[in-house]
């Protein structure tokens, strides 16, 4: 055999660069992307040949092959996600990795037509597509494959969470398609004709992409909350760039960073968005409890039907400051400059950025009294519990509550639990429209997309949405009230550009003991602003924000980088 190396890179994250090694006879079936193990400084490590290698040097052998990793576009795209979310390649290269050894593969199927006695899927044009909330997206998921039928490798459909993908696994293969796990590594690894994923996904190691699904792309979930901060969204539109293949993004409320400079469809009408009724708690009897009056009446109208869910009650206590209220007229006290919600500090109010510090005093009506109108998950269980005289299920990401009640009240976590619901309650909805971080407003139409599938559609309505909050002049309400929400989605594309926020800027957050030290030697045409928590960084782009950070030397102190 004639002499060969290679590049490996390995587990050690602090290592961010490639080693070379001697190919041995043991180990002569080493291909691009494999997992092996090497001598790193007399440890015994892993890691994942990335590429050839000169032998100009004597060089320490490969310890012993592994079996299969990642294949070769998938190990580019891993190295343009560490670039691009400032983070060791090891990390990207880990996730589009098996658990465990994989020495064979099995032989995936042939794509075969779809086999179902519906009318055949109309035809969804590849790109951004707006989709009402109780509109099923099989026939999106149907259109893409019928149109990726004859293009060489996998069709990846993506989901939320772990839920919907294993139901929409089962509807698929009742169709007729060879479906996988993207868990199932060896599979996806053989290119199987569709895979049904979560977020990690977007790394799934098909050696090539005839199209991808993303249902709900914007999803929080889709976004890696730790280091590095990636999304999937933004990794399936490189990975499809690369590959040449075309992408389905779907969307209630498409975001700015979504939909500017990419061509859009449409699937429903305001008629396919859920009936929505709203409830001024400012015009309230103040002796309601956490429900009032119209809430409790809505809420024993669903009892009587025969859902077995019959009332959600949602309060996402975002733990973010204290809203307090007017007790003379009901006003949330709120920035003049931000519009965020401000809080007590040391006997006067400000918001979260300190833009102003005032006197307690309503804006609206001069009157110094103010109330906190936050209140917890258990505290509104028990309340709820005690006005409809039902006993209540509690839920939230860390419960598993298993049967459910009829009354079932948590965070937005109970929108992934049930299916069915009489009616749904946002018994605070000023705590999302208010949350002090970006696109707050947004998550708030998703979260009221999302409770209106629970419900159905005005136009066949099973239930109906009861919004109770102090703001309902919000434009979010108003939109929510009509089911058009163009007026809300012109004004976000107006913010992001005024503010420079994706797609017309970038932003990352920087901590850590050696933050100072870093963003002292950022280029001038980066903006740094100092926060209690740490530092953020605006750039002009993306590009120019990853080509920054990649050329800025790292401290030898911890720092943490968090690119949004």
């Amino acid at each position: 055999m004639a002499a060969r190396a290679v590049q490996v890179v390995t587990e050690v994250a602090a290592l961010n660069r490639p080693f070379d090694y001697l190919v041995t006879d043991a180990t002569a079936q080493v291909a691009l992307g494999d997992r092996v193990r090497v001598s790193l400084h007399h440890r015994s490590v892993r890691g994942w040949v990335v590429g050839e290698a000169p032998i100009e040097r004597e060089l320490k052998p490969l310890l012993k092959w592994l079996g299969y990793g990642p294949p070769a576009n998938v190990v580019e795209l891993a190295r343009w996600a560490a670039w691009r979310w400032y983070a060791p390649w090891s990390r990207f290269l880990g996730t589009a990795s098996p658990t465990r050894v994989v020495t064979t593969l099995p032989t995936a199927p042939v794509k075969g037509p779809i086999a179902s006695s519906r009318r055949v899927a109309p035809e969804v044009a590849s790109g951004v597509v707006t989709l009402a909330p109780t509109v099923d997206p099989m026939d999106v998921i149907l259109s893409a494959y019928q149109q990726c039928e004859r293009r060489d490798g996998s069709l990846l459909v993506l989901v939320p969470h772990e839920a919907w993908a294993l139901r929409l696994r089962e509807r698929l293969a009742r169709r007729g398609l060879a479906v996988c796990d993207g868990d199932d590594w060896a599979r996806v690894r053989a290119q199987w004709p569709v895979i049904v994923a979560t977020r990690a996904g977007a790394m799934a190691p098909t050696p090539l992409v005839a199209g991808v699904v993303v249902l709900d792309a914007d999803d929080e979930s889709y976004r890696s909350t730790s280091a590095p901060t990636w999304h999937a969204v933004d990794l399936v539109r490189e990975r499809c760039a690369r590959d040449d293949a075309p992408y389905w993004l779907t969307s209630f409320f498409p975001s700015p960073a979504l939909s500017v400079a990419t061509s859009t469809a449409c699937v429903g009408d305001a008629g396919d968005w859920p009936r929505v009724e709203v409830v001024d708690r400012r015009q309230g009897d103040p002796h309601d409890g956490a429900l009032t009056r119209e809430a409790v009446l809505a809420a024993h109208r669903a009892l009587a039907s025969d859902e077995p869910v019959a009332v959600v009650v949602i309060l996402q206590r975002l733990g973010a400051g204290r809203l307090l209220a007017c007790a003379h007229c009901g006003e949330l006290a709120r920035c003049a400059q931000c519009a965020q919600a401000e809080q007590d500090v040391d006997g006067q109010l400000a918001c979260r950025d300190r833009h102003e510090l005032r006197a307690r005093f309503c804006r609206d009506c001069g009157a110094t009294k103010f109330r906190s109108v936050r209140s917890g998950v258990t505290t509104l269980a028990r309340d709820v519990s005690l006005q409809l005289g039902q006993p209540v299920s509690e839920i939230t990401a860390s419960t598993t509550a298993e049967p459910l009640a009829r009354v079932v009240v948590g965070t937005e976590a109970v929108l992934t639990r049930v299916r069915r619901a009489g009616v749904v309650i946002f018994a605070d909805l000023d705590q999302s429209l208010l949350a002090p971080r970006a696109g707050a407003r947004r998550q708030a139409v998703s979260a009221i997309a999302r409770a209106g599938r629970l419900v159905g559609a005005r136009r066949a309505p099973r239930g109906s949405l009861v919004l109770q909050t102090r703001r309902a002049n919000d434009l979010v309400v108003a939109c929510a009230v009509a089911g058009e929400f163009e007026p809300l989605r012109r004004e976000e594309i107006d913010d992001a550009r005024l503010l420079g926020l994706a797609p017309f800027g970038a932003r990352a957050d920087v901590s850590g003991e050696g933050a100072r030290d870093f963003v002292a030697a950022l280029p001038a045409d980066v903006v740094v602003r100092e926060l209690a928590s740490g530092f953020t960084l605006r750039a002009s782009s993306t590009n120019r924000l990853a080509e920054v950070l990649a050329a800025t030397p790292r401290p030898a102190a911890t720092l943490r980088v968090g690119v949004e």
